[in-house]
């Protein structure tokens, strides 16, 4: 058995075509975003909107009502807040009732949930203790249930799904000291020895790795004859020897996230256990987080809820110069603004949740924008809410309640709502991200075109094909329904939303010619104008929710379900929304990214370091990044499997 070699020395280009190796490269289905950012408004994927089966809607409606009563009588959120900790019985109740299982098949002891209500029980678990709905999170949305639902062989669902849904805690372990969202540079290593893989190395921030009993990990395997090789998946027992989870870290909130650093030494694990092919790994865990994102916009949906919540008893409670704080113009906006963005993150979530249930189409970019807009819009509304509440909003709970008021946890979702916008994908690797899959198709088609190592001929061939392409693609970005005044009448009501429909269609034309023009202005430089690609992203954002929201206020009506106030919050969004799209179009072109870009270089070299004079760095000592050499451990084993 040989050695396990050194961390790769990767170049830019490799880390790319790593990246681009995993990602799925055909599109089989539709995908309305995808479309919306190629210019083409296609409602019809959405509208009417999807609707979940009656039985489906019975079993889920079924389990939320008994999720709800665990909720209420059996979490103890300031405990959890307090101790840093979720209590074992807690967790032995969720076991109990199945919520290990929700997203597992009937066959194998689970559920057998719908995304759709899985995710309205994550954002019910996740209002009662965001703590509980993130270790539920990562244990059924990207630890082992789903890569085994989606790449397991019949042998391993067998062995482990039963386990899963109502026993064994499950932990995804991807991320590395020195390894973030660069998996070309990942150290961990799995070498073939007999039946088995000899696994090694370190992972940092395994969220349910200090309690899990099965964890996923991801392992490069070297290359060598009869092993193609590559970042590889595989499913391994948290208690084997030589695996020691070295710490639990702490952050600012989450206060009770089982989190770790686990250290692999000569860990056995055996070749049976491994899912899919090797190299094939790092595509099992883009895939499985193409659903699994939207575990994260359902927390922010709750989060959300509870803010509007607070925010209007509140407002009505608190009086400032002779009436209720909500009723002050500049506290009254902010409460709109949350119930406006609540009512459309609730939207994009059920939406996107029911088309991943349906299976008709391509939801890749709709999963990753809902948890981009989910994490990016539940933060600024916490935030607000810290500041209607004023200092109250600044005071623990735990103060508030010692001094004889509610205990109201306003500082508290502010910190634990924060981590979203960094994991599974922060804003800026998910604006990446979407950005590579929105310009997929100019890629397919004139990617040769700026790609400096192609050939005269590819790129003569590129061109032809590209000629092809544009001429029957600009034009249609010229008019389209959008400028007609009848366009999607049947959106008009008591409250008349057909116009900010009519306002997307135009929009998505206007956003891929930006697109277009960037790509003829920039061409090989594009995949460098990364504030550019943001804002571009961010729109088609801002489109999808406002589509979402129209659709779902239509739904709403038509079923008599409080149709009335739902066009009315359609309508608010869409209004506040448009006012950040415009801003987003004029800052395509107006903005500081080349001065930004002077100064950073500046900031580095020490230029301004005259700057920072007059403080102290209170920071302690070591390195910037801890060492992750493998070898044994020489920590105690924190790991504390509940059982």
């Amino acid at each position: 058995m040989s050695a396990p070699p050194q961390q790769p020395t990767v170049t830019e280009r490799e880390a790319r075509q790593v990246a681009e190796a995993a990602r799925e490269q055909d599109w089989h289905k539709p995908s309305f975003a995808k479309e919306l950012f190629l210019g083409r408004f296609r409602l019809d994927l959405i509208h009417p909107h999807p609707m979940p089966a009656d039985e489906d809607a019975q079993r889920g409606e079924e389990f939320l009502a008994k999720l709800r009563d665990f909720c209420e009588t059996k979490i103890d959120s300031a405990r959890i807040e307090r101790e840093a900790q979720i209590p074992d019985e807690t967790i032995d109740g969720l076991k109990e009732l199945g919520a290990l299982g929700m997203k597992i098949d009937t066959k194998y002891g689970g559920l057998g949930l719908t995304q759709v209500y899985y995710n309205k029980a994550l954002a019910l678990v996740g209002s009662a203790s965001p703590a509980i709905g993130a270790l539920l999170s990562a244990h059924q949305s990207i630890g082992v249930p789903q890569p085994l639902k989606q790449f397991g062989t019949q042998e391993q669902k067998d062995a482990f799904l039963p386990r899963c849904a109502r026993t064994d805690i499950s932990a995804f372990l991807l991320t590395e000291p020195d390894v973030g969202s660069d998996p070309a540079r990942l150290a961990t290593t799995a070498v073939r020895d007999g039946d088995d893989y000899i696994l090694d190395g370190v992972k940092l921030w395994t969220t349910n790795g200090v309690v899990a009993d099965l964890l996923v990990v991801m392992a490069r395997v070297p290359k060598s004859e009869g092993h193609k090789g590559g970042i590889t998946a595989f499913v391994v027992e948290a208690g084997s020897e030589g695996i020691t989870v070295e710490h639990r870290n702490a952050f600012m909130g989450l206060r009770g996230l089982e989190n770790g650093v686990t250290r692999f030494h000569q860990v056995r694990v055996p070749a049976a256990n491994r899912i899919g092919p090797e190299g094939a790994g790092l595509k099992i865990a883009l895939t499985t987080l193409n659903t699994g994102r939207l575990s994260l916009p359902a927390m922010c949906v709750g989060a959300g809820k509870w803010c509007l919540k607070i925010a209007r008893e509140w407002s009505a409670a608190r009086e400032q110069w002779g009436k209720p704080v909500a009723l002050h113009e500049a506290v009254g906006s902010k409460i709109s603004f949350i119930a406006a963005t609540t009512f459309a993150l609730e939207a994009v979530l059920d939406l996107s949740s029911q088309m991943a249930d349906e299976n008709r189409n391509d939801i890749r970019i709709e999963a990753a924008l809902a948890k981009l807009y989910g994490s990016e819009m539940a933060w600024l509304m916490a935030d607000e809410l810290v500041q209607i509440r004023g200092g109250r909003g600044f005071e623990t709970a735990e103060s508030l309640a010692a001094r004889g008021e509610r205990a109201v946890p306003t500082e508290q979702i502010l910190r634990d709502l924060r981590i979203n916008r960094i994991f599974e994908g922060s804003t800026e690797i998910m604006h990446l991200l979407i950005a590579r899959e929105a310009v997929d198709a100019h890629l397919s088609v004139a990617g040769d075109l700026i790609d400096p190592e192609k050939s005269l001929s590819d790129k003569a061939k590129a061109g032809a094909n590209a000629g092809v392409f544009y001429a029957k693609w600009l034009p249609k970005l010229v008019a389209g329904s959008g400028q007609l005044p009848n366009s999607f009448a049947e959106f008009k009501h008591e409250v008349d939303l057909s116009p900010h429909l009519r306002y997307v269609e135009r929009s998505a034309r206007k956003l891929a010619r930006s697109t277009f023009y960037a790509m003829s202005r920039w061409q090989g430089r594009m995949e460098t104008k990364q504030g550019f690609l943001g804002r571009i992203v961010d729109i088609g954002a801002e489109l999808f929710a406002m589509s979402a929201a129209c659709v779902r206020a239509e739904l709403l009506r038509s079923t008599d379900d409080h149709g009335r106030e739902a066009y009315q919050l359609a309508d608010v969004f869409c209004r506040q929304s448009r006012i950040r799209v415009e801003e987003l179009f004029g800052r395509l072109w107006s903005n500081t990214d080349d001065l930004d870009r002077t100064v950073v270089k500046g900031v580095l070299s020490g230029t301004y370091t005259w700057l920072e004079e007059g403080v102290v760095d209170p920071s302690g000592e070591g390195p910037w990044i801890a060492d992750a050499t493998p070898g044994p451990s020489e920590r105690d084993n924190v790991h504390r499997p509940i059982r």
